[in-house]
């Protein structure tokens, strides 16, 4: 069986597919293929278009398979997601703590604190200050912020000074706030996996923008054929078995109307990122740590990401060196 929609290019953060078949499904002969039938789910999931496409033999099932899902989903959106009255993020950015966090928050905190340490502060989910002043100066006036407003708001900005345990999340200084943009649609990417394979589905691809791609895909068992575009017009095929990617870009996002003004900000300078990468995707075992180190790396740059794959196992990434160069960095 062939999986087309996976070569489509990654529009990240903008579509949800998630493919899957039950227990040995996609390896059938043709003869146990016809018994399948391919089940849709549309919706919205984290602001965005979701699909669900599940090979099955039973509708019953695969309706109740969308349901957990789509469950799962909107669970873990009441603890990450920043716009969401009343999620756990929008709480603790709100009043500066939150007691009780739930287990996945402290999960994701202390992965966020790794990749912070790896990158030399170039991953800081407390960025979020600085992200809001940029946001407001080019809805309102299409300007840039004063020098003077981006020290102000600068000062926010420090992962070190967020501490968590099981009792409570705290902010050292008064405004600071976090965003998950750049490591949580990974996060829930492999829990949705971890669900669908504890369902008894072999072969799974998710794909949130962030890819996590599970069994061997294709009747050759070479895996998921993903088609990768770090930047430009570069692309890269990978079979993915068993493993994750994910896919930033400098020219993806902007806050300006003339697409010069990068959304993604350097924490360190309180500037837009500017190192000598255009775009990196990054291959990991997970797709929160392949989320949030390719995020990183058009912050901290070529050699800093290296030296980070390798404190990492099973990572790599396809990289688009501002000079349109293109290379290959294995952990």
């Amino acid at each position: 069986m062939t999986h087309s929609f996976v070569r489509a290019p990654l529009s990240r953060r903008r579509f949800l597919k998630i493919s899957a078949a039950a227990a040995g499904g996609l390896m059938l002969p043709a003869s146990g293929l016809a018994a399948n039938q391919i089940y849709r789910w549309r919706g919205i999931a984290l602001g965005a278009k979701a699909e669900i496409l599940l090979h099955h033999t039973d509708k019953r099932a695969a309706e109740d398979i969308f349901a957990r899902m789509e469950g799962e989903i909107r669970r873990l959106e009441s603890i990450f997601s920043l716009y969401k009255r009343g999620s756990e993020l929008s709480r603790l950015n709100a009043e500066g703590q939150l007691d009780a966090p739930s287990a996945e928050l402290l999960e994701l905190l202390s992965l966020a604190g790794r990749v912070h340490t790896l990158t030399g502060g170039a991953f800081d989910p407390t960025v979020q200050p600085l992200w809001s002043l940029y946001a407001r100066r080019y809805s309102s006036r299409q300007v840039a912020p004063t020098t003077s407003e981006i020290a102000r708001t600068r000062r926010l900005v420090d992962f070190r000074a967020v501490s968590f345990d099981s009792q409570r999340v705290r902010f050292a200084k008064e405004g600071m706030a976090l965003t998950f943009n750049g490591i949580a649609q990974g996060f829930i990417t492999d829990r949705v996996s971890t669900l669908l394979k504890a369902l008894g589905f072999e072969d799974v691809l998710v794909d949130l923008g962030e890819i996590a791609a599970s069994g061997s895909g294709n009747l050759d068992g070479e895996g998921w054929q993903v088609t990768l575009r770090p930047g430009g017009d570069e692309e890269h095929t990978k079979a993915l078995k068993n493993q994750a990617v994910a896919t930033s870009s400098i020219s993806g996002t902007s806050f300006d109307q003339n697409g010069t003004v990068s959304h993604i900000l350097d924490p360190r300078t309180g500037l837009p990122a500017k190192s000598n990468l255009q775009g990196a995707s990054v291959i990991a075992k997970a797709a929160a740590v392949a989320d949030s180190l390719s995020t990183a790396a058009l912050v901290c740059g070529e050699d800093k990401l290296r030296q980070a794959l390798k404190e990492i196992p099973g990572t790599s990434a396809f990289i688009l060196r501002e000079n349109g160069q293109k290379a290959h960095l294995n952990g």
